[in-house]
């Protein structure tokens, strides 16, 4: 079988390294906001080129807790991708705030610029732009609508660890951004883990406080904060496979270049690349999505689909269930997420397209 996403085989490269990692954060008795996490604080902080980054528990908490600060009001709205993981909308939504679903560009899957702005009215604050798959966003038109109605701009970096566009990269492209780094990310803890960034010096110190209780100082509580903090042990192995994180983007994006020369099936959608994209997920499209999941499983290629329901179908949402979200609703029953990781070899790559290309309807 290829494993959809071999986590032994990626942690393994750097197992004895992480090993002593471990030891060292057990041997120093300090175990939360120590110096693991200042140090890949600051080494995230110069990758991504921003001035602050505020390590947190999970990307879901990053984006909480950016909302959380900008002290928004009840129903205020947040325009978002309709085509999300639901951690996007849960964070706008924990926040009482009202999220606002646009349809996506059915070629990149991101959102769509061009049906933002009829969504906007004067409750409108934020634009949450999320870099799906891997793939960033096009800011351009972001940036202009953001400026013409004084709108603050918060990324969703959960699937784009290292992304560029124009030269900077993906955590500096807004006024703050939320990444995560579940185990299966391009950039990926060995437990649940997140952070922050920013350059904002208000905002990035109202955020490091606000995931440490509301709290500067131990006991003194300027804000009703969280419980969200980036432990030394995450923070470590993070800092080791920080170093390794560009290397392993490039290693994606050959086999996601493979992919796309050699994958021919009339029956298959590949994906489009828009700007930059560093394939946390290689996603195609088929009319026939269960008929290709049930013969690739057969022909043992494990793979996954991201994701079977979109999030105003959950029962969570069941007030949004009556929008109309028609390029949504096609993505989430048409996708189909193949293996990519940088730990695959060619051979699994090789005979991943062989086995599409002989598949039939």
């Amino acid at each position: 079988m290829i494993n959809f996403l071999d986590l032994h085989k990626i942690n393994a490269r750097f197992e004895d390294k992480i090993k002593d990692k471990i030891n060292e954060v057990i041997n120093s008795g300090w175990y939360i906001l120590g110096k693991e996490c200042v140090n890949f604080e600051t080494n995230f902080v110069q990758y991504c080129g921003v001035k602050h980054c505020i390590g947190v528990a999970n990307g879901l908490d990053a984006l909480r807790i950016i909302i959380k600060a900008y002290e928004f009001s009840k129903d205020d709205e947040i325009i978002v991708p309709a085509n999300t993981y639901i951690a996007s909308i849960l964070a706008i939504t924990d926040n009482l705030c009202k999220p606002v679903l646009i349809e996506p560009d059915i070629n990149t899957y991101n959102i769509d610029a061009k049906s933002i702005e009829e969504k906007i009215t004067n409750k409108t604050k934020a634009i949450m732009v999320v870099h799906l798959y891997g793939q960033v966003c096009n800011m351009e038109p972001i940036y202009a609508l953001a400026k013409k109605y004084n709108l603050k701009i918060i990324e969703d970096c959960a699937q784009a660890h290292g992304a560029n566009f124009k030269g900077k990269k993906v955590g500096s492209l807004g006024d703050a951004a939320g990444f995560s780094f579940y185990p299966g990310k391009n950039l990926g803890a060995l437990g649940d883990a997140g952070c922050i960034t920013t350059n904002d010096d208000l905002l990035a110190s109202k955020i490091r406080a606000l995931a440490n209780y509301g709290s500067h100082k131990k006991y003194e509580n300027l804000y009703a904060g969280l419980n969200s903090r980036l432990d030394e042990l995450q923070a470590g192995i993070l800092d080791i496979k920080l170093k390794h994180l560009d290397d392993d983007n490039q290693k994606r994006k050959e086999i996601a270049d493979f992919y796309m020369k050699n994958i021919k099936n009339e029956n298959i959608i590949l994906p489009k690349i828009d700007i930059d994209h560093v394939w946390h997920l290689f996603v195609i499209r088929t009319k026939f999505r269960d008929k290709l999941q049930k013969y690739l499983n057969e022909n043992n290629i494990q793979t996954i689909i991201h994701y079977p329901i979109p999030p105003h179908k959950q029962e969570c949402y069941k007030d949004f269930n009556n929008l109309s979200l028609p390029i949504t609703e096609q993505i989430h029953n048409e996708v189909l997420s193949l293996p990519i990781s940088p730990v695959m070899t060619q051979e699994e790559v090789k005979c991943i397209v062989d086995v599409i290309n002989n598949w039939s309807v």
